[in-house]
């Protein structure tokens, strides 16, 4: 950790500002699910595509948000983000038709798309390569810190049954906004993180295209994503409305609480041990385990038994997302990271694909045959695991060969 003093200003400011963003985010959005079905009369099918919308969008402006970050600049790009992020939460206050929150949540998704890559390859331009684990993980536990507290304001300030709480979420992405402003003007950014016009557009897409190992591990992620995506759309709506809870709102609330908190406390141990393993072993086994915490729902409602299946879930969480960032980072082409990390994206269409699943089924099975609805969605993420082994094995003959060619 001592080599982590010399931290830039930006990276800190990204670290502490991701926790307060993730912090407003997870005041509203969890909720708007329950808000869609309970107070706007909303099906459940419906609500899981307007759910999924956000994630729709933000697939093609992920991949071209993050090129634009390598081919412009990563100021230019954090910056227009976030401040079009906290009008669309003002947007989201004052929206009232369906047709609004289709707009408003793929704007959502849009804004997130672009920010998200760029901010990742801005901390990996200012960070060593052996502290990248490190500064990956700070910032995905900042994400953590913010959803502890975030869903437990917006059940205060009644979230699940107004838009208002979304006022406030804008603030803290202006006040974002501002603070990223004063520390990109005042600190110094490397060279290679102001702009690279070394590689198009075209060009960009045709390598990424021909990386055929990296397009199959996005296709094994957005597999495995598809059943995390899970946690934030179909479950809400599951304790919400099944027979077997009594105030499912309130439970589901305590649930995103408890999951946070478990990753703070089980992030770093976790990670020590996944370190003696590649990322993609990590990620297989965060599926595997991610698998067993969806089947469980279908058969528990004792609230201790609950408890220790989102423990469950959450592990398999940490392992998967731990290890996503420097994966990614470890495959990307040096002058092509803004990108990679965009292409990343892709691996939405798991939010995509499990909010819509999950709402299909829950609306044709209801919330009372919870087997049917879980153990569909659980065949659909174990998918995932042979496609990542495969990956595995390629990665493997693809080291293997370059250390055939450096003998020679």
């Amino acid at each position: 950790m001592n080599s982590l003093k010399g931290m830039s200003p930006i990276t800190i400011n990204i670290i502490v500002g991701t926790l307060f963003g993730r912090l407003a985010t997870s005041m509203c959005i969890p909720f708007l699910a329950i808000y869609l079905t309970q107070e706007k009369q909303v099906s459940p099918a419906m609500t899981g595509a307007i759910i999924a919308v956000s994630s729709l969008f933000g697939i093609a402006a992920s991949f071209f948000g993050g090129y634009l970050s390598d081919r412009w600049g990563r100021k230019s790009i954090l910056l227009l983000s976030i401040f079009a992020w906290g009008l669309v939460f003002v947007g989201f206050a004052f929206t009232q038709s369906i047709a609004g929150f289709f707009i408003m949540n793929a704007l959502n998704g849009l804004c997130r798309a672009v920010f998200e890559p760029t901010s990742r390859a801005m901390l990996s331009d200012l960070t060593d390569e052996k502290n990248r684990l490190i500064i990956f993980n700070l910032r995905y536990t900042a994400i953590n810190v913010g959803v502890t507290f975030g869903p437990l304001i917006g059940l205060q300030l009644g979230s699940a049954a107004s838009t208002t709480p979304f006022l406030f979420a804008a603030f803290l992405y202006f006040l974002y906004g501002l603070s990223l402003v004063y520390t990109l003007t005042k600190s110094e950014i490397p060279e290679d993180s102001v702009v690279s016009k070394r590689v198009h557009f075209k060009d960009a897409i045709i390598i990424v295209r021909k990386d055929t190992i990296f397009l199959l591990t996005i296709i094994g992620l957005v597999l495995s994503i598809t059943g995390y995506s899970q946690f934030s759309s179909t479950l809400p709506q599951y304790f919400s409305s099944s027979a077997s809870f009594d105030n499912g709102v309130k439970l589901f609330s305590y649930l995103l609480t408890l999951n946070a908190i478990t990753v703070i406390l089980l992030q770093f141990p976790l990670i020590k041990i996944g370190k003696k393993y590649s990322p993609l072993v990590s990620i297989m086994f965060g599926n595997i385990i991610i698998c067993i915490g969806l089947i469980g729902f279908a058969f528990i409602t004792d609230l201790s038994l609950l408890i220790v299946m989102i423990v469950i879930f959450t592990v398999g969480e940490i392992l998967m997302f731990s290890m996503t960032d420097l994966l990614i980072d470890q495959m990307a082409v040096p002058n092509l990271k803004g990108t990679y990390f965009g292409a990343m994206g892709f691996t939405q269409l798991g939010n995509v694909i499990g909010p819509w699943i999950g709402g299909v089924l829950l609306q044709y099975f209801g919330a009372n045959q919870p087997i049917y609805l879980f153990g569909t969605l659980v065949v659909v993420t174990g998918l995932g695991v042979p496609i990542l082994l495969y990956v595995k094995y390629l990665m493997k003959a693809k080291a293997k060969k370059v250390i055939q060619q450096q003998i020679i």
